[in-house]
């Protein structure tokens, strides 16, 4: 049985292709063979940015004598839980179930038909600190196997059944506290809950939620700034503080690369100051976005300086051949000598020398000092506080020539997959990007890598999307989850509203109605309990066998995790076409869509951001300004009068282009006259013809 990860479109599948482990993909196949030699499955999960699972692959995986006893006695199969969220997620409560805590590398033992009897994360070499060694752990596993088969399977099924179980009794919990989705205006409003739970979370004196680890809450910003962007009030202001303080503390800290942008995953303190090094383009997607939007609404506070750097970042870094965004950059850098297993973060940190060398002794202490960086000690560059215009300018003459320094170190690797929904979230925030900093770049970047998805994800004669793609190529990607879908068709919708271009409206039109099909069925019992009536979600559109059998159903998570929660995305993309086309259909969907939000406003605020901003996009009503007749250069100079507001929450339709959506119907140029219609609710103020007035119109309006 060869290895065969080569040419897999993951990096981190591809990083094991040499191994002495005939390592195989999450496939039928590999079950199968499982099954017909009567072994169990060694599953190993992680991803290409994993310190721990470049250390476990180093120590473990690379020595040929543990790869011929697990040959001999398993059927190894590696996965990229980046790729397979899905099987991620069932072995992720499989392991913590079995052990009570979880992580990566994550080291699952599995019957042949996939259910989980065993599991860990990283085990050593050798024994240490109350831990097997990995080979103990490979060899007693093949005792009991040999010996004590009925209680394996015994643990298996009810691994199985408590991994459905918990499936079940996050649903049947979530039921019990239902509320319908109010209608705008009508019953509780979910956000307000939300927001004062947010409040009472919030860590008030180092910004962010929670303790350490210290995650950036991105999937809750835009929840913050739809409370804040809404009707005057204590409501918005308390928001609005919230975002500025929490955005104002992650600017600053050592959780923001100071010298090359963009942000690393998380930090270990409470503090943002020691960050874990990896740079994922899924969090860099949704700051950026948040970041810019922020430095529209309230300029002159760093924002747009944090956005423009973290854009750059993305274009510079993690940006391929063809314009589509890789996946990550590893936490580890190469030493001098090419092991990179020794020097986790080593490209970001400096020492007080290190920054003597570059800069000269006078300016390098005066930088040392401004960043907090203590004697003897490498570390991370971060103020910590906003910096006065004189240390703004010493850092902003400072950080080229770092930037510089450190380009000649040996660079992290990067993740070159790409993931559609991921690259989705890119293409949002670079277009909006471009609109609100005005750096039409960043529009031709997010137009550039939207092309490359659907030339290479969609598969228009099959109407499916493909996960993952490498190098240009999709043939090996399983097809996209609903996230995916979700995610391209929202990106699709966010260059509509920053160009105008209908060809965009149609392909979010295309997702959205393929997502329908492939993610949704009728509910077999609408009128059963609290739940709204219409459809029933999943993640997945064709469960593996493996998965049903280790307790996965594929049903829709309702939560955010590090990315949106597909179905919610969908909803806020039903929602907006439904804005746009006045197509009630689309609307009748989303309840099914959001769930049961009070309750999850009430506990779990941070887990349901997405749903609850659509909640709230819901109670406002869309506006619209319809454009007709005149020339091209009439309809430039409109869309620039609106300005900011066109990625904000104002559409900006051109009646006359072909595709245009039903929000433009019946709005004509009388005699081809240049007519401007400013619609809000459903219902348009009469019709102007200059750009001046539409100024007038707008200003009326705020």
């Amino acid at each position: 049985m060869p290895n065969r990860l080569t040419g897999q479109s993951s990096a981190y599948l591809r990083q094991h292709a040499d191994n002495p482990v005939a390592w195989q993909p999450f496939d039928d196949a590999a079950f199968a063979e499982a099954v017909r030699r009567d072994v169990p499955v060694f599953l190993s999960v992680g991803y290409a940015a994993c310190h721990w699972c470049h250390v476990m692959a180093h120590e473990s995986f690379e020595d040929p004598e543990v790869g011929a006893y697990l040959d001999e006695h398993f059927v190894p199969v590696k996965v990229d839980r980046e790729e397979r969220p899905d099987v991620d997620a069932v072995y992720m409560s499989a392991t913590q179930l079995l052990t009570s805590q979880g992580g990566w590398p994550m080291s699952v033992f599995l019957t042949p038909d996939g259910r989980a009897f065993h599991a860990g994360t990283y085990f050593p070499p050798r024994p240490a600190h109350g831990m097997p060694s990995f080979r103990q752990v490979l060899e007693a596993v093949t005792e009991a196997w040999a010996t004590r088969r009925g209680e394996l399977e015994q643990a298996a099924d009810a691994v199985a059944r408590a991994v459905a179980g918990q499936a079940e009794d996050l649903r049947t919990a979530l039921a019990a506290g239902a509320v319908p989705v109010p209608a705008a205006g009508d019953g509780p409003d979910p956000t307000a809950a939300a927001l004062e739970v947010l409040l009472q979370e919030e860590d008030p004196v180092h910004g962010g939620f929670g303790g350490a680890p210290k995650f950036p809450p991105s999937t809750v910003l835009p929840l913050l700034e739809r409370i804040a962007a809404g009707p005057g009030g204590p409501a918005a202001e308390q928001a609005r503080g919230l975002l500025g303080r929490t955005l104002g503390a992650m600017r600053v800290s050592a959780l923001f690369d100071q010298v090359g942008g963009g942000f690393y995953r998380y930090s270990v303190t409470r503090e943002w100051s020691l960050p874990h090094y990896e740079k994922m383009l899924y969090d860099n997607a949704q700051l950026l976005r948040a970041y810019a939007r922020a430095a529209a609404r309230e300029p002159g506070r760093g924002d747009e300086r944090t956005a423009a750097a973290t854009a750059a970042f993305l274009l510079r870094e993690l940006r391929l051949p063809g314009g589509a965004f890789a996946s990550s950059l590893d936490a580890d850098s190469p030493s001098a000598d090419g092991d990179v297993h020794s020097g986790e973060g080593a490209f970001y940190v400096w020492t007080r020398a290190e920054l003597a060398a570059v800069l000269g002794p006078e300016r390098g202490t005066a930088v040392a000092d401004l960043m907090g960086v203590a004697a003897g000690r490498a570390q991370p560059l971060h103020p910590g506080r906003v910096l006065d215009e004189e240390e703004q300018a010493l850092w902003d003459a400072a950080r080229p020539e770092l930037a510089a320094a450190r380009a000649a170190r040996p660079a992290p690797a990067r993740d070159d997959k790409v993931v559609a929904g991921w690259n989705g979230l890119a293409v949002t925030a670079l277009a909006e990007a471009g609109v609100l900093l005005e750096d039409p770049a960043l529009l031709l970047a997010a137009e550039e890598a939207a092309g490359h998805l659907w030339e290479v994800h969609w598969d228009g004669g099959r109407r499916r999307l493909a996960r993952t793609s490498h190098a240009g190529s999709a043939e090996r990607s399983i097809e996209g989850l609903l996230e995916d879908y979700a995610l391209l068709a929202e990106a699709f919708l966010a260059l509509y509203r920053a160009t105008g271009a209908t060809a965009w409206l149609r392909r979010a039109r295309t997702l959205a109605d393929a997502a329908e099909e492939r993610f949704s069925h009728p509910d077999p019992d609408p009128d059963g309990g609290e739940r709204a009536p219409g459809r029933i979600w999943s993640d997945l559109a064709d469960v593996p066998a493996p998965l049903l059998a280790a307790g996965g159903s594929g049903r829709a998570q309702p939560l955010d995790v590090v990315t949106p929660a597909g179905a919610a995305v969908l909803a806020a993309v039903l929602v907006e076409l439904w804005a746009l086309d006045e197509d009630e259909a689309r609307a009748r969907l989303v309840p099914s869509l959001l769930g049961p939000l009070q309750l999850l406003a009430q506990r779990s605020p941070r887990a349901a951001g997405r749903a609850l901003t659509v909640q709230a996009e819901l109670g406002s009503a869309p506006a619209h300004v319809v454009l007709a007749g005149g020339t091209a250069e009439d309809k430039l100079e409109a869309r620039r009068a609106v300005g900011p507001a066109a990625v904000l929450g104002t559409h900006v339709i051109d009646a006359d282009a072909p595709g245009a959506p039903g929000a433009a119907r019946g709005r004509t140029a009388p005699g081809g006259r240049f007519t401007v219609y400013v619609c809000r609710d459903f219902a348009c103020r009469a019709p102007v013809h200059t750009v001046a007035e539409l100024r007038e119109e707008l200003a009326a309006g705020d």
